[in-house]
């Protein structure tokens, strides 16, 4: 549909455990008026792809300490800092 995001979350060290012992999700995001940044896919993937246990995966509007969001092999959390903001999802992130 236009406007939609098609991406490929992967889970691993454990988290799987969380979606069903799914490591690889194939997925389509709505398109939406506002930009997909992480937290909205944090968001979306805990109503969506998560089965079980949220506390262990979410705290307030962010991943729990411990779980490490990589955004094409960065972490999240360094491209926040250094862009000053919460970035949308890169393009190269569709598939």
């Amino acid at each position: 549909s236009p406007g939609s995001l098609s991406l490929t979350p992967l889970c691993r060290g454990g988290a799987e455990l969380l979606f069903d012992g799914i490591k690889k999700h194939q997925v389509t995001l709505p398109g939406q008026e506002e930009p997909w940044d992480i937290r909205s896919l944090l968001v979306w993937i805990k109503k969506n792809l998560l089965k079980e246990r949220p506390e262990l995966f979410i705290q307030g509007d962010s991943v729990r300490p411990g779980i490490l969001v990589l955004v094409n092999d960065a972490d999240w959390e360094l491209l926040v800092s250094t862009l000053g903001g919460i970035p949308p999802l890169p393009a190269s992130l569709a598939s």
